[in-house]
């Protein structure tokens, strides 16, 4: 959508940036002072080992590229533990359309290392509106050989059909794009048929797709067969309430004040992306943190989805590699030095099921509640 004018552009994005001090503030009130807090990070990398800079990789060089991210994550792994002795890890979000069974042996492997986990990317209505018969036939398969195949995935309770997380290509989450990439009014209702438990999409700004709610774990507010009913929605709460699934489980988007241009003030959006040219530092964490994106009740629960294309040979290092390392560790070494917080590293999974116990009015470390109620084939069969 690089085309859109300046206006379209503006128009699209006026919704959030109207409520964006209103939530800044709400934000701000909504901190605890005393409370001992846990910073949750889960990482949603779109995992795409076919992209390049020049196009589509053969399978030979998919290979290829996954061997090499394998090594980085076991050495950045084996390096960088949480406050509960977890490895840092991504959520490995690969794409239903380029399924590739060898590859995704490897990927599960990485996941029975503890390196991460495996669920649900899809890009679709590319070349032309999908159709809610396709997509769900789409989605149907994947998961099913994902959880056959792989003993990927998980079950609520340990029971029923393979549930998933998910991330929209081309960020069109129901139909958001105004038709293109998607084309489905009712993709919520089918994510919802087809077990998702949460989507991962967001934030989008300043695409066309982002939402005027934002730095919010919520449910959808308009029915799940209309497109776009994530527009409106209610925030999660430990309430004890069963939240509508899938959950939109957002990341931070929040201004970056600190960039000057000859030396005037012109900030940037700040959307938690891994990425090359963003600064990786204890500010930006704290920016990351302001947003204060938590379950209403549990305030000291805080939760940053972070994102990234690890395979963009410019940020592997910022996603995955030694950039990550230091950063992840300084992190690390400021909650101790300070007290601040403890660290988290969770999969979409378990920040979920951190969630759902959070609604059941669960307190003490969210690390107690990593298989809560999703709980991995790959682990209980």
């Amino acid at each position: 959508m690089s085309d859109a004018s300046f206006t379209d552009r503006l128009r699209w994005n006026l919704p959030w940036l109207f409520r964006y001090p209103f939530e800044r503030a709400g934000s701000l009130f909504g901190r605890t002072a005393f409370e001992e807090k846990h910073l949750i990070f889960t990482i949603a990398d779109h995992f795409e080992p076919a992209w390049s800079a020049g196009g589509m990789l053969p399978l030979d060089g998919q290979k290829k590229a996954l061997d090499q991210y394998y090594r980085k994550a076991r050495r950045t792994g084996e390096k960088l533990r949480d406050a509960d002795g977890k490895m840092f890890g991504h959520t490995f979000f690969y794409p239903a359309e380029q399924y590739e069974p060898g590859l995704l042996e490897t990927i599960a492997a990485m996941q029975r290392e503890g390196l991460g986990e495996v669920e649900i990317h899809l890009h679709h209505g590319v070349d032309k509106p999908d159709t809610p018969e396709n997509l769900k036939r789409q989605l149907l398969d994947f998961r099913d050989r994902l959880a056959a195949d792989h003993k990927c995935l998980s079950r609520m309770d340990g029971k029923g059909e393979p549930r998933y997380a998910f991330v929209h290509g081309n960020l069109a989450l129901a139909n958001s794009a105004g038709g293109m990439y998607c084309g489905v009014d009712e993709e919520m209702q089918i994510l919802a048929d087809t077990g998702c438990y949460a989507d991962m999409t967001l934030p989008s700004a300043p695409d066309r797709t982002q939402v005027s709610i934002i730095n919010q774990i919520y449910e959808c507010g308009g029915p799940l067969d209309q497109a776009v009913p994530h527009r409106t929605g209610r925030r999660l709460e430990a309430d004890g309430r069963e939240p509508v699934l899938p959950m939109i489980f957002a990341g931070p988007l929040v201004f970056n004040w600190s960039r000057r241009i000859g030396g005037i003030p012109v900030p940037r959006l700040d959307d938690g992306a891994l990425v090359y040219n963003q600064p990786m530092d204890i500010s930006r964490l704290k920016r990351w943190m302001g947003a204060n994106i938590t379950v209403r009740g549990r305030s000291n629960w805080i939760f940053v989805k972070l994102y990234c294309h690890s395979f963009f040979s410019h940020d592997q290092e910022a996603a995955i590699g030694e950039d990550a390392l230091r950063f992840f560790g300084e992190i690390k070494d400021y909650g101790e030095k300070t007290g601040g917080f403890k660290l988290h590293f969770a999969s979409a999974r378990e920040a979920a099921n951190m969630v759902f116990a959070a609604i059941d009015g669960k307190k003490g470390t969210p690390g107690e509640y990593r298989d809560y109620r999703l709980q991995t084939i790959m682990d209980n069969g």
